[in-house]
């Protein structure tokens, strides 16, 4: 359905002059009832200005949006209504604005004012707004502004709301009227949209209900549907032909509407079926990553407790070690310091062969000889690892001739003995 309304739309835009559909909004092939017949509600106070009630189009159809008394958004600045216009294939809906001229809305009679061409309800002067009393409910609201002059309406199309089309107002803008629709525009104020919004929500403001007479025709101020300010409407404009004037093309649109928002609604829920099923992958995939990450943890937990424990044997295993080399060496030492130094055996004494008994000796000739010295025995050689051989007896000296007893000889003293050298074995 949207679908079709946006290829209406750029048709329309090929079709119809610019200054005609200068705002575009929803398009669909059925024409707005007509206005419904109501009273204008009494001013709320003095700077309101009126804007007209008019038929808006949602997606279960036209609806009533209620005319009530709306602050500007500045000083000097006019409301031009929106309206319907027919493009040839489907009416497309032209938003109202606020400027400094009203402009081309349609050529509909919207009543108090707007009569189908420019405004009647008031004039802006020095800063102050004032009311023609003529169209305005000023009711008993003290308003020094005011004046009363008679509107005559343009128009013989009193309660239609759309331009072309079959039975539509056949009016064109004016040169003025294009002049003001191309000049610098202000969009609706906050409480002209909620307004709107609070009509589009409210079922009994949709023309197949209240038939073309809604109970809501009017309010004091926007968005206020209760209370005394609440206008309801006398009667429809026309009879409520809607229903009644459905062609089977637009019962096929409806039905095609149907089935777009059953396929829409169908896509929404496989979406969200979708959606649902892989956000709750993603949290399978999640907890499997996050146990992962905790086995990982653990694991390499148990890594480093091994590594420590391997560490601390190695520890161990080499103060063992250091422990065994420090026994070791000082089993050495003992065992160097048990063994006593060797003693040099003391060399035996050579003692002189006695000789034979000999007769007295004769006396020495004149010339006495001493007896020679005895010499020393030579060392005897030291020899590695083996005690020294003992020293040969000294053999007496030879007299050649008598000579006296001779003197016995010191002892030598005893040589000393080598010491033995032992091999230790190589470690």
């Amino acid at each position: 359905m949207r679908t079709s309304r946006f290829l209406l739309l750029a048709v329309l835009l090929l079709t119809v002059p610019a200054a005609l559909f200068a705002q575009f909004g929803v398009s669909i092939t059925i024409a707005p009832p007509a206005l419904p017949v109501y009273e204008q509600p009494m001013i709320p106070a003095s700077g309101y200005m009126w804007t007209p009630g008019y038929w808006g189009n949602g997606d279960d159809g036209y609806f009533w949006v209620p005319g009530t008394w709306v602050e500007p958004p500045e000083a000097g600045l006019l409301w031009t209504p929106g309206y319907w216009g027919w493009g040839g294939d489907a009416f497309a809906w032209n938003g109202g604005y606020w400027g400094a001229q009203v402009g081309f809305y349609g050529g509909v009679n919207y009543g108090f004012g707007y009569g189908g061409v420019g405004y009647g309800g008031g004039y802006w002067n020095n800063g102050g707004f004032y009311y023609n009393t003529s169209v305005n409910n000023v009711g008993s609201v003290h308003i020094t502004n005011v004046y009363n002059k008679t509107v005559i309406n343009t128009t013989a199309y009193n309660h239609v709301s759309y331009n072309g089309g079959s039975g539509g107002v056949t009016a064109r803008p004016t040169a003025a009227e294009e002049t003001a629709t191309r000049a610098q525009h202000t969009p609706p104020t906050a409480m002209q949209t909620q307004h709107v919004q609070a009509a589009s929500t409210n079922h009994a403001m949709l023309a197949s209900v209240n038939q073309g007479r809604p109970a809501i025709a009017a309010t004091s101020k926007p968005g206020e549907f209760t209370g005394k300010g609440v206008v309801a409407a006398k009667a429809a404009g026309a009879p409520y032909k809607a229903a009644a004037s459905k062609t089977a093309e637009s019962k096929g649109t409806e039905n095609k509407a149907s089935e777009n928002k059953a396929a829409e609604n169908k896509a929404s829920e496989n979406k969200a079926a979708e959606n649902k099923a892989a956000a709750a992958r993603t949290n399978e995939n999640k907890a499997s990553e996050n146990k992962a990450a905790e086995n990982k943890a653990s694991e390499n937990k148990a890594a480093a407790a091994r590594t420590n424990e391997n560490k601390a044997a190695e520890n161990k295993a080499a103060e063992n070690k250091a422990s065994e080399n420090k026994a070791a060496a000082a089993r050495t030492n003992e065992n160097k310091a048990a063994k006593p130094k060797e003693a040099h055996p003391p060399a035996e004494t050579t003692k002189p062969t006695a000789a034979h008994a000999q007769p007295a000796p004769r006396p020495a000739p004149s010339r006495a000889q001493s007896a020679p010295r005895q010499q020393a025995a030579p060392k005897p050689e030291t020899r590695p690892a083996t005690a020294a051989a003992p020293k040969p007896e000294a053999r007496p000296a030879t007299t050649a001739h008598a000579q006296p007893a001779p003197r016995p000889a010191k002892e030598a003293p005893p040589a000393k003995e080598a010491p033995k050298t032992e091999e230790h074995p190589r470690q």
